[in-house]
């Protein structure tokens, strides 16, 4: 079954009814727009840590990753060296994989060097968010939902370029999904068309759809 009807009557994908604290991150966060550069910078930490784990496994350690990496302060992460990699692979509270730590770390540097850039590319959350597209998907059930785009090839490709790291289009789809860059709630669902970026038929909000 690809939508289930919760106890409230609502309609969400599998994966957001099996446990309350799923089910509260869909309904409230997931999707919902996020333009500020430390709300970009702690979900592409976030999405980087994911890489061949389950969100449920990144969100139970959500908090402890806040802790570990300075509340996702871009500045304070990039000041982080060998003493801080050091104090993080034995932190409980995160995922301990030395590669995905020290690509965060080198992530807030790049995030940084963006700031005196021109054009889209001013702030780390004005360059993902220049490869919004001009329609989103339609997923009536869970097949439905693509895991890259070309976007998100495009994306990966340009961040690479610029010296970030565990950015890979799969990766990179998965956050324009977190971020609202992408609307993939399936049709149906009570998150369609919400985040008053996307209408539910695929089409920008800001077009005169307004949101269902």
């Amino acid at each position: 079954m690809d939508l289930s009807i919760g106890d409230d009557g609502l309609a969400r994908p599998a994966w957001a009814s099996v446990h309350d604290d799923l089910r509260e991150y869909y309904d409230t966060e997931w999707g919902m727009p996020v333009r500020d550069e430390r709300g970009v910078f702690e979900r592409l930490a976030l999405e980087g840590f994911q890489s061949g784990l389950s969100w449920a496994t990144i969100l139970r350690r959500r908090e402890g990753f806040r802790r570990a990496f300075a509340g996702f302060d871009v500045d304070a992460v990039a000041a982080f060296g060998p003493a801080d990699v050091g104090r993080l692979l034995v932190d409980e509270g995160i995922i301990r994989h030395r590669g995905k730590i020290e690509a965060t770390i080198s992530n807030a540097r790049a995030t940084i060097q963006l700031r005196d850039e021109q054009g889209p590319g001013t702030t780390l959350a004005d360059l993902v968010w220049s490869y919004r597209p001009a329609r989103t998907p339609m997923p009536v059930m869970a097949a439905d939902v693509p895991t890259t785009s070309a976007e998100s090839v495009a994306l990966a490709k340009e961040l690479k370029r610029r010296g970030f790291r565990f950015v890979g289009p799969t990766t990179m789809f998965a956050l324009m999904e977190a971020l609202g860059v992408v609307d993939t709630h399936l049709l149906g669902s009570h998150r369609r068309g919400t985040s008053g970026v996307w209408s539910a038929d695929g089409c920008p909000a800001a077009e005169g759809h307004t949101p269902s």
